[in-house]
C-alpha cells in the first residue's frame, strides 16, 4: 500500500463526520447540545454553525498533530516504526471521526446515550491496547515514564503490562456498556477503570527500576 494511499484512507475518514454534517444540517437545531451531566441533561452547547470547527479540531486536528509528531522526535524513534505508526494514526483518526458522529447524532436526537459512548472509548482501549505492546522507546507515544526512558527492558515490560491491562479494561468496559443501565453507576466504574490502567503501569515501572538499581 503506497503512503498516497494510506493517507488518502485518513482523508476519507476525516471527510464522514463532515457528509453526515451536511445530511442533517437542516434537522439541527441552532444549539447543539455537546456536552451532559450523568444523568443525560444537556450542560453545555455549541452553536450550530461551530459544528463545522468542532469537527475541523477532532479530524483535522488530530491528522495533523499526528503528522508532525515524528518531526520533533529527537532520536527519530517513531519515524522507525513505519507501518506501526501509521497504525496509531489509522486508529485514532477513526476514533475522532467516530467522537464526531456520535456528537452530531446526539445533536440530532436530543438525547445523549451514554453506553454507546462509554462503548467506543472501551473499543479504542481495548485497541490501543493491542498496539501498546508495540511501541518503542520514545518521547511522545506510551508509558514514558523517567523509569521507562532511561532503560529499555523496564520500557518493554510495562508496555507489554500496559498493554494487556488496557486491552482487558476496554473489553471489560465494551461488556459493561451491554448490559448496565445505570448512568452514574457506569460512569464511576468506567473511571475506576481508566484510573487503574493507566496507574499500574506507572507503578510498576517504577517498581521495577528500583529492583533493577537494588
Amino acid at each position: 500500500m503506497n503512503k498516497l494511499f494510506k493517507e488518502l484512507i485518513l482523508w476519507f475518514l476525516i471527510l464522514i463526520p463532515f457528509i453526515y454534517l451536511a445530511a442533517v444540517w437542516k434537522t439541527l437545531p441552532a444549539q447543539v447540545a455537546t456536552h451532559f451531566d450523568f444523568g443525560g441533561t444537556p450542560n453545555d452547547y455549541t452553536a450550530k454553525n461551530d459544528m463545522i470547527y468542532l469537527l475541523g479540531a477532532l479530524g483535522i486536528g488530530t491528522y495533523l498533530l499526528m503528522l508532525f509528531i515524528p518531526r520533533f522526535d529527537p532520536k527519530k524513534k517513531i519515524e522507525q516504526m513505519g507501518d506501526k505508526y501509521y497504525s496509531l494514526r489509522l486508529l485514532m483518526t477513526f476514533f475522532m471521526s467516530g467522537i464526531s458522529l456520535y456528537l452530531l447524532y446526539i445533536g440530532v436526537k436530543g438525547v445523549i446515550i451514554p453506553n454507546v459512548l462509554i462503548g467506543m472509548i472501551g473499543a479504542f482501549d481495548a485497541a490501543f491496547g493491542n498496539y501498546l505492546q508495540t511501541v518503542k522507546p520514545n518521547y511522545f507515544i506510551g508509558i514514558r515514564t523517567p523509569w521507562t526512558l532511561e532503560n529499555e527492558d523496564i520500557w518493554k515490560s510495562s508496555h507489554r503490562l500496559g498493554g494487556r491491562m488496557w486491552m482487558i479494561g476496554g473489553l471489560v468496559t465494551i461488556l459493561l456498556s451491554i448490559i448496565l443501565k445505570n448512568n452514574i453507576a457506569l460512569g464511576i466504574i468506567f473511571a475506576l477503570i481508566t484510573f487503574i490502567i493507566v496507574v499500574v503501569p506507572i507503578v510498576y515501572s517504577y517498581v521495577e527500576y528500583k529492583k533493577l538499581k537494588s
